[in-house]
């Protein structure tokens, strides 16, 4: 029989040790817009063990061919963490996930079954005493391929109470070192949920001897408070992904869980293996496999997440950077905070920025530097280094490129795209060029007409308005020698918007490669 887990359920129950179990690859994966290939799987798998998950949910390895290939390579190749495989309570589903846990150091059979009155009239059809002996079944059958078997209660929070602790003490009677209690459509709220971990812990037969694990989804926004407060009521296993991804509005977000674990240690009491500078790595690694990125404002991983454009909290944070900030951006991957001069800037960012460029200036040639900045934000929502540098020098910026006309045509298998750009003399450039569809032929087109050229880190557009006033907005950034630079644009057409964004970025570049000439032939 293979090895045991890392840790015993004993151990684990009496710590104060949290127990990571990351499911993006098998909740997280199963979601609309987040299908992953075999490969894919794979290295991402290799990720989160060097991340320091405790257990890698890997799949569902019953539910197609590709899935148990991808579960069984994720087992014979991964070390450093335990490997599961899902499995609901059907021999088949055993048998098939056992089979694919096979090589793993450390396997892990995940069983699961409805408990709650809506599911077993609805979905299974089932008595409360055909449930318990299905799992009960699919724990001892599943014991005899491994040590290590979870059992989990779907729908639990729905789940009548002394129902929940009838097949809860069944499921351990039979052999399980962890019982799940999962809120599996985001109904619960966070005093609910402390309390009935609370109630379980001190009912259920045999609690002492397991692990009891939430898995919390985020259909009311909840799902990182709801498994703060399970661990409160004594869960030392919480189930999560990274990005927060999963069915519907998704699972509570691993990096969000662990910081609040961290930053909040003298609250919570406990801890994890996470190596958390390696946060934000693997969550752009999931950012670039799916090619869905997280939001800016999203906590821990956001581009916004240590950001300040504010003036009153860039004043706080020049003075000191716990005024506005509760951990150290490096803590989590990112090199430092960001102060960002726009629109909302104050004069104390301003005159920090200029001096760490090496410009100490005089009141009045900061006041027109501030002066030209304002300006200059009306057309661009970040300034740059470059774009300072170039005001101190008294320097105006001109229109850069521009749209004059664009067209699309439909060519088959490809989109051609026809640009007319007005360039940063006035002069009228024409370029046309070919891609895989309508937004690569036309950024293809753009880069050929500028001669500039980027690889893209981002690109989202979205409705601005209703009905008739409606307008679209594109927002892409860029990284460029180690600097992300950003683009916006906004038009009635979201094609014509994502030109506009793109010649953001362009004149941006421009610009700084305008700057660095200068000041390599001064």
């Amino acid at each position: 029989m293979n090895a045991p887990p890392r840790h015993t359920a004993s151990d684990r129950a009496s710590s104060n040790h949290v127990t990571i179990f990351d499911t993006t690859l098998r909740d997280g994966e199963q979601s609309p817009g987040f299908t992953m290939s075999a490969a894919q799987k794979i290295a991402f798998a290799h990720a989160l063990a060097d991340l320091g998950v405790d257990v890698i949910e890997a799949g569902f390895p019953n539910s197609s061919p590709a899935d148990f290939g991808a579960v069984q390579t994720i087992a014979r190749e991964v070390r450093g963490a335990s490997i599961a495989g899902l499995a609901r309570c059907h021999a088949g589903d055993i048998e098939a996930c056992a089979r694919a846990l096979d090589a793993a150091a450390a396997p892990r059979v995940h069983v699961f079954i409805s408990t709650s009155p809506l599911h077993r009239e609805h979905k299974l059809s089932m008595s409360k005493e055909q449930v318990v002996e299905r799992a009960i079944m699919a724990v001892e059958l599943a014991r005899r391929h491994v040590d290590d078997v979870e059992f989990s209660a779907e729908d639990a929070f729905r789940t009548e109470r002394e129902f929940l602790v009838e097949v809860f003490e069944a499921a351990i009677a039979a052999g399980a070192r962890t019982v799940n209690v999962p809120d599996t459509v985001g109904y619960a709220t966070p005093e609910e949920i402390r309390d009935l971990f609370r109630f379980l812990r001190a009912t259920v037969k045999g609690a002492d001897g397991v692990v009891f694990s939430a898995h919390c989804h985020n259909d009311l926004g909840l799902a990182v408070a709801n498994s703060l407060a399970a661990i409160e009521g004594g869960a030392r296993q919480v189930e999560c992904t990274i990005n927060g991804i999963g069915e519907r509005a998704g699972n509570a977000a691993l990096e969000e869980l662990v910081m609040a674990m961290k930053v909040r240690g003298g609250w919570y009491g406990v801890d994890t293996r996470i190596d958390t500078p390696k946060l934000l790595d693997t969550s752009r690694l999931l950012s670039r496999i799916t090619g869905i990125q997280v939001q800016r404002n999203k906590a821990i991983v956001g581009l916004n997440a240590f950001a300040h454009e504010s003036g009153i909290h860039q004043h706080g944070m020049l003075k000191n950077r716990d005024t506005y900030e509760i951990m150290r951006p490096q803590d989590v991957g990112w090199p430092d905070s960001q102060l960002v001069l726009g629109r909302h800037s104050g004069r104390a960012a301003v005159a920090d920025r200029l001096r760490a460029l090496g410009h100490v200036l005089d009141d009045a040639l900061l006041d027109r530097v501030i002066a030209d900045a304002k300006a200059l934000t009306q057309t661009q929502h970040v300034i740059g280094d470059a774009d300072l540098l170039r005001l101190v020098e008294g320097e105006r910026f001109g229109p850069g490129w521009r749209i004059a006309a664009m067209s699309l045509i439909d060519a088959g298998q490809h989109t051609r795209a026809q640009v007319e750009l007005s360039d940063p003399h006035g002069r009228r450039v024409r370029q046309d060029a070919q891609g895989d569809g309508p937004v690569a032929a036309l950024f293809a087109a753009l880069a050929q007409a500028t001669g500039v050229d980027f690889e893209l880190e981002s690109y989202e557009v979205h409705s601005m308005g209703v009905g008739r006033d409606a307008r679209g907005e594109a927002n892409l950034s860029a990284r460029i020698d180690g600097d992300t630079l950003s683009g916006q644009g906004t038009s009635r057409d979201v094609l014509e918007a994502s030109a506009i964004a793109w010649l953001d970025v362009a004149n941006r570049v421009l610009r700084a490669q305008a700057t660095q000439r200068v000041a390599a032939t001064a």
